[in-house]
């Protein structure tokens, strides 16, 4: 019966999330209940179950409140856009250089962990300039999904924070031995860059000779001669610390986050008017990822606490071949990316590893080695899924089709993420055997 209910809602929340029927929200709240009170669950058992979810959640979702609210700041004051811009200016002429800077763009414009903006900042910047060259603009989307995906692991981003509330533990915690992951993935997406740029060129060639790097005409659009943003080294200097502090970890993410947004502010915006101004701007991205956080919470609270989730990796124990089931986090590992044409981020991290995770833990599978396992497979396919509302928009800015995008990207991505799976399991960070 616990099965039965645990999988009735599960599937129900999967369904209702790719299908978009309802809000993240709605569905992680409504569901369950309706399903613990079917299952026989009375109202003072639903409420304990919600209490224990929320306390598991609450660390997380007050990481991302703060987090997305201090990245808009430094967004505002124009910290990043100097960066990217100065990197397009020296790429300009040269289709390989063009092809490593767009790479190496993608990865700074993510450093707020916000698809939109990374999109919103790199794409109205690059497209005039694959435009002059004639270069594929899929080239340019595949390398900043590439780079985004790479970022994606940080704590304040969707995926990490996602698999914090699941198992109730530190985003930053989990973060920290992916670094040197991020690192390495950083340079090849600049290998791959170079090697994908020598073949766009060789592509140009035979269409026509390219034009000389000297005798390109500048791109009025790029600004990147404009000053410095007022404050430019204060905010850098600010936004170093704060990445700095979360690395040592010396205190909880989210104080951090609530640190550095006030003093964000304060140096900023002095008039007390502004300030509020300024929460008000980032406060609908920042509540609805806090809120989905926090309903996410109740869901597993209700899945946890009624057994079912136990119940559930007990009866797919039975099922499943032995020889298959202690490695199943690799398996989905495998094949995480694919997974994302089909489930949206909140339902691969809140529906499927949560019993993933119960299946293999009877096996003394640890449950880093199992969120990484099934992270890496999937977080670079987070901006080749049709579910992410960030690509739509990237893919709207440069008027590109999104079946094309999938054709142009998904082998090269998946590739791409395979070979991070198996840096991560030379790295340790995913144990076999």
């Amino acid at each position: 019966m616990l099965t039965f209910a645990g999988l009735a809602i599960i599937v129900m929340v999967v369904s209702l999330l790719i299908l978009r029927k309802l809000a993240p929200v709605v569905c992680l709240t409504l569901i369950p209940f309706i399903g613990a009170l079917l299952a026989g669950f009375g109202f003072a058992d639903i409420g304990k179950f919600y209490s224990a979810g929320l306390n598991s959640v609450i660390q997380v979702a007050t990481m991302f409140i703060f987090a997305i609210t201090f990245f808009g700041v430094m967004q505002d004051t124009g910290v990043f856009r100097p960066i990217v811009n100065g990197m397009v200016g020296i790429s300009r002429g040269n289709v390989v250089t063009v092809a490593v800077c767009t790479a190496v763009v993608g990865m700074l414009a993510h450093l707020d962990g916000v698809g939109a903006t990374t999109f919103l900042l790199t794409v109205p910047t690059l497209l005039p300039l694959y435009r002059r060259l004639g270069m594929n603009p899929y080239l340019m989307m595949l390398l900043l999904a590439l780079g985004a995906g790479i970022l994606n692991m940080m704590p304040w981003a969707g995926p990490l924070g996602r698999a914090a509330a699941v198992t109730d533990l530190d985003p930053a915690a989990l973060w920290q031995p992916l670094i040197p992951l991020q690192l390495i993935g950083a340079g090849l997406l600049v290998a791959l860059a170079a090697v994908l740029g020598v073949f766009e060129a060789r592509r140009l060639r035979k269409q026509g000779p390219l034009q000389a790097a000297n005798d390109a005409e500048p791109l009025e659009d790029l600004h990147d001669k404009q000053p410095l943003p007022k404050l430019f080294f204060v905010n850098m200097a600010l936004f170093l610390g704060v990445i700095g502090t979360l690395i040592s970890g010396i205190l909880p993410s989210g104080y951090i986050f609530m640190i550095g947004l006030g003093i964000a502010l304060v140096i900023n915006y002095p008039d007390v008017d502004q300030q509020l101004e300024r929460i008000r701007a980032h406060a609908p991205n920042a509540l609805l990822m806090g809120a989905i956080i926090l309903a996410a919470g109740s869901f597993l609270g209700v899945l946890n606490g009624s057994g079912m989730l136990k119940a559930i990796a007990a009866d797919l124990v039975r099922v499943l071949p032995s020889e298959a089931t202690p490695y199943l986090h690799l398996i989905l590992g495998v094949f995480g990316l694919p997974l994302d044409l089909v489930l949206s981020t909140d339902a691969y991290y809140f529906a499927l590893l949560p019993v993933i995770l119960e299946i293999v833990s009877a096996y003394g599978v640890e449950t880093t080695s199992a969120i990484y396992a099934l992270q890496i497979g999937n977080v670079i396919g987070t901006f080749v899924s049709p579910f992410s509302p960030a690509l739509w928009l990237g893919l709207g800015l440069a008027g590109l089709d999104m079946g094309r995008h999938i054709r142009y990207s998904l082998l090269p991505m998946w590739a791409f993420s395979l070979v991070l799976l198996g840096v991560a399991v030379g790295l340790g960070l995913i144990k076999i055997g």
